[in-house]
C-alpha cells in the first residue's frame, strides 16, 4: 500500500518535465491512406487545481505579455491584414441583399423582407466565416436604446476632462546630467469597507457587516473598473494602456492590480478613483416579493408562455416593461451604486529593474488559482464569513437573465421554463468566484500590439528558429506542407475506440522530454556561435 501507483508516477514525471496531466485525445485522419491515429494535445487549463503544468505555462505567457507592453517607448503598430478576394465578394453580396431589403421595405412587401432578413443572417455568418472581425447591422428593427441623463452625481467630485490624444506612451523626464527616464506605474484599487475585520478577513461584528453591499459590489466590480479607465483617459488626455489582474482580499472583496504604461500624478489617480462610480439601472431588488419555497411558476397554456403568480395567476412584469417604466421615471434612484474605497496604492516603476520584476511576478501570482483559493480560510470565523458571503450571493440577481429576478416579481430577460431562484448558473453565484463573474486578466487593446494567441505563436516561432539555426530536426504531428492532407476530429466519450489515458500521458511525457533536450542543446550551440550580421550573438 505504500508503493505509489503507476498513474501517480506518471503524473509526477509529467509535472517535472512540464507535460499536461489531462491530455485531450483527438483523432488525426490521413485523407490519402485513411490511417487514423489518436494524438494527445495539452488541455490548456489555466487553473492549477485542474492541471498545474498547463496553468504554469499560461501564467508565464501572461507574465511575458505584461512585460512586453509595460515600458514601451513607442506606440505599438497594429497592422490590419488586407481584405482577401473572398471577403470582398462576401461583403458585396451582403451589400446587394441590404439594397434589396431597402427596396422591399419601400414597397411594403412583407414577405420579401422576411426572406431577405433570413438571407442577410446567412450572409452575416459568411462574413464572419471569411475571417472578418465585428459584424454588419443585424436584420430587422432594433430596440430603441434607453438613454439616461449623464449628469454626474452630486456626491461625486468633478473630474478634469481633456480631449484624448492617440498616443499610448507616457512622458519622459530629463535630469541635469543628461539622463532620461520613462517611468511607468503599478496601481492597486480596492472596494470600500463593509465593516471592521480581523487579520484573517473575518468581520469583528458579523451582524453589522454589510454582506448585501459586499455581494452587489463584487457582482458589478467589472463595470466599475471599465468606468475607471474611461475616466482616467479623459482626465489625463491620452490613451492609457494597462495590464490588470483581479484578485480577492482576505475579506473576500475583489481588488485590482494594474501595470499602467507611463506615469500619472498620484494626486490625479486618487482623484479619478474617488470620482469613479457605476450606477446599476435595474429594478429595485431590496425586498423580495416571493419566497424561494413558493416562487412564481411557468404557465405553458397561455398564448405567450410566461411566469405567473402562484396564488393569483397574474403574469409577472416583463423585463423590458420594467426598464421602460424606470427610464420614464426621471426621479427614480439606481438600484445600486458601486464605488472604490479610499485605499489607492500607486508606485512609480522603471523598466529593467528588480522592482519591475517583483511587480510583474506579483501581478500574475494568483492567476493559476480560483478566487476562493487565493486566501484559504485558516480559522472557523473566516470559514463562516465565506459561507455568509456565499449565502448573500445565492439570491442576489447577477444579470438581466438571472433566475433570482423571479423572487422580486420580475420576469428575467428572455425568460424560459425551468428557472429556479437560487440555482442560477451565472459565474457570480459560484463559490469559487466570490461574486465576481468577469475575466481575471484585463488587457487593453493597444498594450503590446498583439493578442495572447499571437504572443503564443511568437514564442513557438522563437523555439523553431533556435532549433533551425543548428539544423535540429523538429518533429510535428502535422509536418509543414502537408496540412491539407490531414483532418482532425475530437474523440468523444461515447466513441467506442477510446485510447488509454495513461498511454496518452506517457506519450506526452516522452515528447516533452525530447523537445526540452533538443531546445536546450540548440540554445547552448547558438550561444557558442560567433555573432554575424544575420545572426546576432545570443
Amino acid at each position: 500500500m505504500v508503493a505509489p501507483l503507476a498513474r501517480e508516477l506518471a503524473e509526477a514525471a509529467a509535472t517535472e518535465v512540464g507535460a499536461c496531466l489531462r491530455p485531450l485525445a483527438v483523432r488525426r485522419i490521413d485523407t490519402q491512406t485513411g490511417a487514423r491515429m489518436a494524438v494527445p494535445i495539452p488541455c490548456g487549463a489555466t487553473r492549477a487545481s485542474k492541471c498545474p503544468p498547463c496553468a504554469e505555462r499560461a501564467r508565464r505567457l501572461r507574465m511575458w505579455q505584461a512585460q512586453e507592453g509595460w515600458h514601451l517607448d513607442t506606440d505599438p503598430e497594429i497592422v490590419t491584414a488586407e481584405p482577401t478576394a473572398e471577403q470582398l465578394a462576401v461583403i458585396g453580396y451582403r451589400a446587394d441583399l441590404e439594397s434589396a431589403r431597402a427596396a422591399a421595405l419601400a414597397e411594403n412587401d412583407t414577405a420579401a423582407v422576411t426572406d431577405l432578413d433570413r438571407a442577410i443572417g446567412d450572409a452575416d455568418d459568411m462574413v464572419r466565416a471569411a475571417g472578418a472581425r465585428g459584424s454588419t447591422r443585424p436584420p430587422g428593427e432594433r430596440k430603441p436604446r434607453r438613454v439616461r441623463s449623464t449628469r454626474r452625481r452630486q456626491d461625486a467630485p468633478n473630474l478634469p476632462r481633456l480631449p484624448v490624444a492617440a498616443r499610448t506612451v507616457g512622458r519622459t523626464f530629463d535630469t541635469p546630467d543628461g539622463r532620461r527616464y520613462r517611468p511607468s506605474t503599478f496601481l492597486t484599487l480596492t472596494l470600500p469597507s463593509y465593516g471592521r475585520v480581523y487579520s484573517d478577513g473575518s468581520p469583528v461584528d458579523p451582524d453589522r457587516y454589510d454582506y448585501r453591499r459586499a455581494a452587489r459590489d463584487a457582482i458589478h466590480f467589472g463595470d466599475l473598473v471599465d468606468r475607471f479607465w474611461q475616466n482616467l483617459r479623459r482626465a489625463v488626455g491620452w490613451n492609457v494602456q494597462y495590464f490588470a489582474a483581479v484578485e480577492p482580499q482576505r475579506r473576500g472583496a475583489p481588488h485590482l492590480h494594474a501595470a499602467v504604461r507611463g506615469t500619472i500624478p498620484r494626486k490625479l489617480l486618487r482623484q479619478v478613483a474617488a470620482a469613479t462610480y457605476h450606477q446599476v439601472w435595474w429594478p429595485a431588488h431590496d425586498e423580495p416579493t416571493y419566497s424561494p419555497d413558493r416562487p412564481p411558476i411557468w404557465d405553458e397554456t397561455r398564448e405567450i408562455p410566461c411566469y405567473i403568480d402562484p396564488d393569483t395567476g397574474r403574469p409577472l412584469r416583463a423585463w423590458d416593461d420594467v426598464l421602460d417604466e424606470l427610464a420614464r421615471d426621471k426621479a427614480a434612484p439606481p438600484a445600486h451604486v458601486v464605488q472604490f474605497g479610499s485605499q489607492v496604492d500607486v508606485q512609480g516603476v522603471l523598466g529593467d529593474t528588480e522592482q519591475a520584476g517583483q511587480c510583474l511576478r506579483y501581478l500574475v501570482k494568483y492567476l493559476t488559482k480560483s478566487l476562493d483559493e487565493c486566501h484559504e480560510p485558516d480559522s472557523t470565523s473566516a470559514i463562516a464569513h465565506v459561507d455568509r458571503l456565499a449565502d448573500a450571493l445565492r439570491y442576489e440577481p447577477c444579470s438581466p437573465t438571472c433566475a433570482n429576478w423571479l423572487l422580486y416579481g420580475v420576469a428575467p430577460e428572455n425568460a424560459k421554463a425551468g428557472l429556479v431562484p437560487g440555482l442560477c448558473k451565472g459565474k457570480a453565484h459560484k463559490r469559487e468566484n466570490l461574486g465576481y463573474g468577469g475575466r481575471r486578466c484585463l488587457v487593453s487593446r493597444k498594450w503590446a500590439g498583439r493578442n495572447l494567441t499571437e504572443h503564443r505563436t511568437e514564442r513557438r516561432e522563437h523555439v523553431l528558429r533556435t532549433l533551425g539555426v543548428v539544423g535540429a530536426a523538429v518533429e510535428q504531428s502535422t509536418p509543414d506542407g502537408e496540412r491539407e492532407r490531414y483532418t482532425w476530429e475530437p474523440i468523444r466519450p461515447t466513441d467506442p475506440d477510446q485510447p488509454d489515458r495513461l498511454e496518452l500521458l506517457l506519450r506526452l511525457i516522452s515528447e516533452r522530454k525530447r523537445w526540452r533536450e533538443q531546445y536546450e542543446c540548440a540554445r547552448d550551440q547558438v550561444a557558442e556561435l560567433p555573432a554575424t550580421d544575420d545572426q546576432p550573438a545570443a
